[in-house]
């Protein structure tokens, strides 16, 4: 409950500061009875500040609805900001005893005084003012019947909602949209020579002839087999809209265990039958939109279908009237053209509510007026043929999602309208200006607009639109011409651009959302990755998400591995937070990862902030560095880029070299053809020395080249010499930082043996592998590689390695090494 307002005291004659100079003196009537004189102060001066008022007298016709906890300025202001015409106040003192009592009504019951004028009402609004004890009010214009609809559902802390049907809360089919859907499918079929896309069209061509069958039985004898059980129709009644309706009933057969539900459009024509799949998770959204018998929202549908199957449709979604009753259902449920904006103004007809005060929950944002827009959440496109599991395979369903953005949307709006806007419009007087009025909330300021254009990195086929929508419901349910060989798809359906495309292949489907140019799957590969990582160390990854207030909504997520932070994402929904958040976790592990490795196993330096190339977007093909090293040259950039590879490499391979010598013992580099090391037609050449050994040699364009080939051969000797005056140069085994021959069973599983554990520096922390590498294990120690063969005789080609970023003792990296997963059929894919 508002607090109340101190009583009113008087005002300045005049209008104060924000009325022009000058009044015009005007006769006042309630009705017919006379209340007196009143002046009237125009807000602006010139042609702009014209006064509204008819034949120079104001004629009130009724008095606004009582309003409980809301003074009628501020709903004036959340229903047309800024719209204060002018200003009147009483001519004589004391004032006629019928426009004070006027006045102390609409005062003290936050009452308004109603003038009609066409199409727009002017409320006057009782002020008080700083001085004198005379009636003063401020006048304001709104569309005729907003005002009466707004101020209940602002005492109810109570908006609107507004909800597109097809493929956002339902997908339907007819037995002519099934047969032209698996005909469709079927000619992809034949062009397709992806196994794995062959597949998945398969598959859904296999759902969609499941469902025909119950539907065809559902058309034939008003029963269904579903799991051997045989469920006959409930005859359901059809409430009527207006009066002179006759009572109808409906067959209808409800199959939970599906979420599926079968009804007859018109009960006599079998032919009008659907199959109509309910979206999961909308009893959760419906029963929070009426939690505990208070409405927290007012519900309307907008769809582009048929009216009759529109009708139906929101009946088997709302069986018992609860979100729009029956007497509202007709003015509630607004059928557009097809191909023409959906626009709230229409949902609304000017009465039902303000667009300031509604949200819309649809699955394409660009059929709605552009004005609109902003308040539209948009969800992805419900796919139950074509990625059954997608729904379910995220950590919140859709509609869960859909029902907490609404919450969050509530909540921001009243908090700015009881923090900001009553609070300030209870301090504002007669005297105050048009500029002294607070802001006024609008749904759009907490509600992200979700882009949804996008170019896709797969080259997949985009899924064919499921079920009927649009003109094509009334093209079906009317027995119209459908041609079978059509190849244009209906601008209302899916495939518009505006939608997200499902990737085949990748279990659960998924969903693409502009991302920065990541690629948002559903469930993410990059959480995947990471809980699977946390379940083989046997530690816990949390993802905690937070929402930001403010005018720019957004949601940022925390990725915790062992409560340290690894990575934060922020995204204009949850799920792109996570999958961001996520994704910059493996990239800076894998850079820690990187730095970590780079002078032990000669890993090369590289970009990590490098998109995904090959493989399947986050597994990634890692070049031989040998092959780099080989490399001509074919370009400055290119020379540039190699020579610094190389460079790179070179240093981790002497390092690799220091560890297998003895500390006092260092492999000396000597030019071969003089000692100014000057080149011989183009090239140089280089040899590497131990002891006086000459352990390998190197030919290349410039001396770097030379010196890392000479290196390499030079390490490949002293990994597999027998030569007893090189070995002596060398560390005994149990001294070395990495584990250098396999035991058996390394050779058997390609793992490292549980023996070469290192034990040098056991005690100091360090950071630790977390990200998807393809090992190559040669000749007995590991280097990254995109190789497919080995030479430890394992019979696997290519393992990951998956381990954890905490601060752990060196001693547990190679123990977590042990956990290695054999991924040669994920990287293969």
């Amino acid at each position: 409950m508002a607090t109340p307002r101190a009583p009113p005291q008087a005002a300045v004659p005049g209008g104060g500061a924000g009325a022009a100079a000058g009044g015009v003196t005007m006769r006042m009537f309630h009705g017919d009875v006379f209340l007196g004189e009143a002046e009237v102060f125009p807000m602006k001066q010139g042609a702009e500040g014209s006064l509204p008022f008819p034949s120079n007298e104001i004629r009130i016709s009724h008095l606004s609805p009582t309003s409980e906890r809301c003074p009628p300025l501020a709903i004036l202001q959340t229903i047309a900001p800024f719209s204060v015409r002018c200003k009147l106040q009483a001519k004589l003192m004391p004032p006629h005893p019928s426009l004070h009592r006027l006045y102390l009504t609409c005062f003290n019951e936050y009452k308004s005084a109603v003038v009609v004028v066409g199409d727009e009402e002017l409320h006057l609004v009782a002020m008080p003012s700083k001085v004198e004890k005379v009636p003063c009010f401020w006048c304001c214009s709104v569309r005729s019947g907003i005002y009466a609809a707004s101020v209940g559902m602002l005492n109810l802390r109570c908006l609107a909602i507004v909800f597109d049907l097809d493929e956002t809360l339902i997908v339907a089919n007819t037995m002519k949209s099934f047969e032209d859907r698996i005909e469709m499918l079927s000619r992809r079929m034949d062009i397709e020579d992806d196994p794995v896309r062959i597949a998945g069209m398969s598959a859904e061509i296999k759902r969609y002839i499941e469902d025909r069958e119950l539907l065809k039985e559902f058309i034939d004898t008003d029963t269904v087999t579903d799991n051997g059980r045989i469920v006959g129709t409930q005859k359901e009644e059809v409430l009527p809209i207006s009066g002179g309706q006759e009572r109808v009933l409906r067959p209808v057969i409800r199959l939970p265990e599906r979420n599926a539900i079968l009804t007859r459009i018109n009960p006599e024509v079998r032919d009008t039958s659907v199959f109509v799949k309910l979206r999961p998770a909308w009893e959760d959204l419906r029963s929070y939109l009426t939690a505990k018998g208070r409405k927290r929202f007012e519900v309307y549908v907008c769809t582009m279908a048929e009216r009759d199957y529109a009708l139906e449709m929101w009946r088997l979604l709302d069986p018992e009237a609860n979100l729009i009753s029956s007497h509202n259902l007709a003015e509630r449920v607004v059928c557009v053209k097809s191909g023409s904006k959906k626009c709230l103004q229409n949902v609304f007809k000017d009465k039902g509510c303000h667009p300031k005060m509604a949200m819309v929950i649809d699955d394409r944002l660009q059929v709605w007026d552009e004005k609109d827009q902003p308040r539209v959440h948009v969800v992805p496109a419900y796919t139950p043929y074509y990625a059954p599991q997608a729904e379910m395979a995220n950590a919140v369903p859709v509609l869960c999602v859909a029902r907490n953005v609404a919450c969050n949307v509530r909540g921001g709006f009243f908090r700015e309208f009881d923090e900001n806007l009553l609070r300030k419009v209870f301090e504002l007087m007669y005297e105050n200006e048009l500029l002294d009025l607070p802001y006024a909330p609008d749904v759009g300021d907490y509600l992200v607009c979700e882009d949804t254009n996008f170019a896709p990195n797969n080259k997949d086929v985009a899924p064919i639109p499921e079920g009927m929508s649009g003109a094509e419901v009334g093209k079906r349910l009317n027995g119209l011409a459908y041609p079978r060989d059509q190849k244009q798809i209906p601008s209302s359906t899916r495939l518009s651009d505006d939608d997200g495309v499902a990737l085949r292949g990748i279990p659960g489907g998924t969903n693409i959302q502009s991302n920065g140019g990541s690629l948002a799957t559903t469930p993410s590969l990059f959480v995947t990755v990471l809980q699977e990582i946390g379940r083989l160390c046997e530690s816990r990854v949390e993802f905690r998400s937070t929402v930001s207030s403010g005018k720019n909504m957004q949601f940022s997520v925390e990725v915790l591995f062992s409560n340290e932070k690894i990575g934060i994402g922020i995204g204009k929904t949850r799920d792109e937070a996570q999958v961001l958040a996520a994704e910059k976790a493996l990239q800076n592990l894998e850079s820690n990862y990187l730095s970590f490795m780079a002078p032990v196993a000669g890993v090369l330096n590289k970009d990590v902030n490098k998109p995904p190339g090959s493989g399947n977007g986050f597994l990634e093909d890692i070049t031989l560095s040998e092959d780099i090293s080989m490399e001509e040259p074919s370009g400055s950039t290119l020379k540039e880029q190699d020579h610094s590879k190389a460079l790179d490499r070179l240093s981790s391979v002497i390092s690799l070299i220091r560890e297998l010598c003895l500390e006092d013992q260092h492999v000396v580099f000597r030019d071969q053809v003089r000692d100014s090391g000057s080149a011989l037609n183009g090239e140089y050449h280089f040899q590497a020395e131990l002891g006086g050994q000459i352990l390998g040699r190197g030919i290349g364009l410039n001396k770097d080249f030379a010196k890392l080939q000479a290196a390499e051969e030079a390490l490949k000797t002293l990994k597999t010499t027998t030569d007893p005056q090189i070995k002596k140069h060398l560390r005994p085994m149990q001294q070395l930082n990495f584990p250098l021959y396999p035991t058996q069973r390394h050779r058997e599983t390609g793992f490292p043996g549980p023996g070469h554990v290192i034990e040098e520096n056991a005690g100091q922390p360090q950071p630790i592998i977390l990200y998807w590498i393809a090992f190559l294990v040669q000749d007995g120690i590991l280097t990254v590689a995109s190789s497919k063969t080995r030479s430890c005789g394992c019979s696997s080609s290519v393992i990951a390695i998956l381990c954890c970023h905490v601060c752990l003792p060196t001693k547990l990296i190679w123990n977590l090494v042990l956990k290695l997963i054999f991924l040669e059929d994920a990287i293969a894919s």
